[in-house]
């Protein structure tokens, strides 16, 4: 229960007598004053007035709290000398391979000796060490704190940890060689919003006398002020599912609503607990994640910047169409001379049939018409052109927020990038490089790195039909709304009609003959809008990706998903989106997806 601010002017007197002997360290008072009429000298003192709970709490878009500081109870085990762990479990009511793992999480490598031990109890857990005093397992030590508590184990990257609470992880982060990459960017909401999570001590100045009695104050006192509650707009049952689907994979998925920006669901995989980085029984665990050739430690979505794939088509057919390089109705032929495709379909004689089929061969050539049309403005200097060409593409481009930071409520966001004409005059050394050189743009690899903050913001961009406010994690500051620059509309330069262009092309890539019409959401009738992408790895296999939103006509959640090495976008990622799709909007996985979701959720716990 959270403790209203007292006047402490009427428990002064108690303060005192308790506090009197000390003021705060890093605050000394000011020198010893005495009393012209009584000759008494009086020591200046600086106490501090707190609230225990005064740090504000994190809530979901449901107002379910997900982090609150609370009472915890630690287990101190003996540093040396022989323990018995089945007395010890069996004093706790825990099995014998509870007891192993929990000591072994708590151990800074495998095999420390010697090393001081905590593990954290639940109340029940404690009072049983109460009662027991000591008797059955000696050399115990219980203590109680207050501390950053977690509801709810999943959202981790979102939610972060109190900086004065991860000093241990610092320090081991500090002797790998990720070290100070870690410490910078793990910190989430709680590092973000920290000012105002935090609140305000108050402060006393009494004047004292040796007997601890109070002669006046030698300076204002100041009054504190309670931590603001965070109300964030993430939905804490649909962020758990999402990382069900995801578990050990290697990826990301973001989920949001376009008509607000707010994100619904934030996940990095691989995952982890959200208490990991500051509990202090998980040194052994913080160890393997610093260690972990996957880096679940990475925050995907916001610091890792990849090819999108032919995710990236909608963004080049929509700069096409502001470009009039193509009109909706532009046909291009599977010529696989240009360019390999790995879809068997029909001839592409529309834009709609282009992202259906997500022929490379047509975008190849809607990219070669944007390119290598020659402008009004110039002669027929195919260089010029070249360049001023991809110089309005980027231009574009840009607009759709990337090759930029969306100014997301997170830690070290990476802004992506686009290539320029000065960047391929450089690469090529020369300033007469040809499209040829170039086409992988238009499939969207090569030089393109997107974040998944961004893909999520593509799709909700097309949604919308050209406009969107920027993502964000925090919907609430105490009683007031967002931050100011999250009510900010943003507008793309490129007309919505040309986004509503897309809209029928990426409704047919979920139905029948589309890439990812084994996705269709069409039994529990929902219209899905998406477009899956392949991204083509040298080094092993290829990347999964997905973007799209629903319902396809009034959307109300945008999706973005990309998984490392997990092959083709339609059979990897696609699955995972419409699923926390149908989750979002229906609460529930229709019986003909069941097995479907068991599948999913199984691999992602092996790996």
């Amino acid at each position: 229960m959270r403790i209203a601010f007292y006047r402490w002017k009427n428990s002064l007197l108690a303060l005192l007598a308790s506090l009197a002997a000390c003021s705060s360290p890093d605050q000394p008072a000011s020198a010893p004053t005495q009393d012209p009429k009584t000759g008494e000298v009086y020591t200046p003192r600086r106490v501090v007035v707190a609230d225990s709970l005064i740090r504000g709490r994190l809530l979901d878009r449901n107002d379910s709290v997900l982090v609150d500081t609370r009472r915890q109870y630690l287990l101190k085990l003996p540093r040396r000398g022989p323990l018995d762990t089945l007395a010890l479990g069996q004093l706790l009511g825990w099995d014998s391979t509870t007891v192993r793992r929990r000591i072994q999480e708590a151990l800074p490598y495998p095999g420390a000796y010697g090393v001081a031990v905590q593990l954290r109890l639940l109340k029940k857990e404690a009072e049983r060490i109460r009662r027991d005093s000591s008797a059955t397992v000696p050399r115990l030590t219980l203590t109680e704190r207050y501390q950053r508590t977690y509801t709810t184990p999943a959202g981790a990257p979102v939610l972060g940890y109190r900086y004065a609470e991860a000093q241990a992880f610092f320090g081991q982060a500090r002797r790998t060689r990720r070290g100070r990459f870690y410490r910078l960017r793990n910190g989430g909401v709680e590092t973000y919003y920290n000012g105002l999570l935090a609140g305000h001590h108050g402060y006393l100045h009494p004047l004292l006398d040796k007997q601890g009695r109070q002669h006046g104050t030698w300076a204002k006192d100041t009054a504190f002020q309670q931590g603001q509650d965070l109300h964030l707009t993430l939905d804490a049952k649909l962020q758990a599912y999402a990382e069900k689907l995801l578990g050990g994979r290697r990826g990301y998925l973001v989920a949001l609503d376009p008509r607000t920006g707010e994100i619904l669901a934030y996940v990095s995989a691989p995952v982890y607990p959200t208490a990991t980085l500051t509990a202090p029984d998980q040194a052994g665990v913080r160890a393997e994640l610093l260690e972990h050739e996957d880096m679940p430690l990475l925050n995907r979505p916001a610091m890792l910047a990849n090819p999108p794939g032919s995710v990236f088509k909608l963004v080049n057919a929509a700069v096409a169409l502001q470009m009039r390089a193509i009109t909706p109705g532009s046909a291009f032929r599977c010529d696989q001379s240009l360019v390999s495709c790995v879809h068997h379909h029909k001839p592409a004689n529309s834009l709609s049939l282009g992202l259906k089929y997500s022929c490379n061969p047509y975008f190849y050539q809607v990219m070669q018409s944007l390119i290598n049309c020659v402008p009004d403005s110039l002669s027929q200097d195919t260089v010029a052109a070249r360049h001023a060409n991809l110089t309005q593409w980027r231009r574009y481009a840009r607009s759709f927020g990337l090759d930029s930071v969306l100014g997301v409520d997170v830690p070290r966001e990476v802004p992506g990038f686009l290539p320029t004409a000065a960047y391929y005059d450089k690469a090529r050394h020369t300033r007469r490089w040809t499209y040829r050189s170039i086409y992988s743009l238009s499939l969207g690899q090569g030089e393109i790195n997107l974040t998944g903050l961004q893909m999520a913001n593509l799709a909700a961009i097309i949604a919308n039909r050209g406009w969107y406010y920027p993502p964000h994690l925090v919907r609430g500051i105490g009683a007031n709304g967002p931050l100011p620059r999250f009510r900010v509309k943003h507008h793309t330069l490129i007309d919505s009609a040309h986004f509503e262009a897309l809209i029928p092309g990426m409704v047919a890539v979920m139905q029948k003959g589309g890439t990812a019409d084994a996705s269709s959401l069409a039994d529990v009738g929902i219209r899905v809008a998406g477009k899956t992408g392949t991204v083509q790895n040298d080094e092993g296999d290829d990347h999964a990706a997905f973007v799209g939103f629903a319902p396809a006509d009034h959307p109300k959640i945008a999706v973005a998903v990309y998984l490392e090495n997990a092959g083709f976008g339609a059979t990897a990622a696609a699955p995972c989106a419409v699923m926390v799709m149908e989750k979002y909007l229906r609460g529930s996985i229709a019986p003909k997806r069941k097995r479907w979701e068991k599948r999913i959720q199984n691999r992602a716990r092996q790996e």
